[in-house]
């Protein structure tokens, strides 16, 4: 079962990467400055994913408009991840937890998956200034997407 609301976020720091290289990104850099949106999903290039990191690219505004960061986090590595990225146009980092330590910390890891052991749930966080989480939703259906108007009424407060 994925970390609930009112739990100290586990701290981390991931890769993502971009033209400009790979970048590590530390999540307790936002504390005290802006929550955080972290965004768990199973696969690259898979039709549900792609859909659902599109979609967010497209109204990213609405987070930026709330002033959080929006992070996608799935165990691929970080060079797939911006294969995808640049081919389906999706204009927000993207985490690489190749080695599930993020996504286990969180407790969103199948045990299995297609076949596959250790794929990251479709779970999302919204994570406050204070590093607290205030949002918590992971699905056992990989077709399920978040709420992301509850997301978005996390972020209001």
């Amino acid at each position: 079962m994925a970390l609930k609301t009112g739990t100290k976020a586990p701290d981390f720091t991931l890769r993502t990467k971009s033209a400009d290289g790979l970048k590590e990104v530390k999540l307790s850099e936002h504390f005290g400055k802006k929550p955080v949106v972290l965004l768990f999903f199973p696969l690259a290039f898979t039709s549900v994913c792609v859909d659902e990191m599109c979609s967010v690219s497209k109204s990213l505004k609405i987070y930026e408009d709330l002033n959080a960061a929006v992070y996608g986090i799935s165990v691929d590595s970080p060079f797939a991840q911006e294969a995808m990225a640049q081919k389906e146009g999706i204009n927000f980092p993207l985490l690489s937890d190749f080695n599930r330590e993020v996504s286990g910390a969180y407790e969103v890891l199948y045990a299995e998956l297609l076949g596959f052991k250790g794929v990251a749930k479709r779970s999302a966080f919204v994570i406050n200034t204070d590093g607290i989480i205030t949002f918590s939703s992971s699905s056992e259906d990989p077709h399920d997407l978040p709420d992301f108007e509850a997301i978005v009424e996390a972020l209001k407060g």
